[in-house]
């Protein structure tokens, strides 16, 4: 029997233009699973909060900007198959070809959510219905990288960095210039995700 379960391209996977390419072409090249719902959302803080536990930095990256939010379903084996796939919640024990070791920047900047048991599939979902509707897949251009780079590595070692505080406001602005070329986002809410972002690597 399949459950439901809750899917978010975070912040650092839903604006960055070729890192969302990517995990939606591995969505779709998957045959355990299957999207019922796909959508951008614009969640608020009171649902972010309801996450235990929750941290005032990951409230302020969930909710600071519209996300790809989504729902599948798959069965209790596939969906740990696919967890397996996606890799560690940390990026520095994400284990090497997952998707997450591919694509993740640091600590919890880590791409996707993706409920991590049936149990709290139902839950998750369940929850998240109350605020959006899964009514079909509306991909909106996924797949459409716009030739936009993908710097991972070397925002990881900037990430590294900046965490660390060594040499924190150079790493710092490189890291916003990075983003900058990977993204097509501008004016206020450029601003809004540089300091999402610079306050996920804090």
């Amino acid at each position: 029997m399949t459950t439901p379960a809750l899917l978010i391209f975070k912040p650092d996977a839903a604006y960055r233009r070729a890192v969302r390419a990517e995990i939606w072409k591995w969505l779709q090249a998957r045959d355990d699973l299957k999207l019922t719902g796909l959508r951008w959302f614009h969640a608020p803080r009171a649902l972010i909060e309801q996450r235990k536990p929750f941290f005032p930095w990951l409230v302020d990256f969930m909710s600071a900007l519209p996300v790809v939010v989504g729902e599948l379903e798959a069965e209790p084996d596939d969906l740990e198959r696919i967890r397996h796939d996606l890799g560690e919640t940390q990026i520095q024990k994400a284990r090497p070809d997952s998707l997450r070791e591919r694509f993740g920047i640091y600590g919890g900047v880590n791409c996707l959510h993706l409920s991590d048991s049936a149990e709290s599939g139902r839950k998750e979902t369940a929850l998240w219905a109350k605020y959006v509707k899964f009514d079909g897949v509306r991909p909106d251009h996924l797949a459409d990288s716009s030739g936009r780079p993908d710097h991972t590595y070397h925002l990881r070692s900037l990430a590294a960095q900046y965490s660390a505080g060594i040499h924190k406001d150079l790493a710092a602005e490189k890291i916003l210039a990075l983003l900058q070329e990977e993204t097509d986002l501008g004016g206020l809410e450029f601003q809004v995700y540089s300091r999402i972002m610079l306050g996920a690597f804090d």
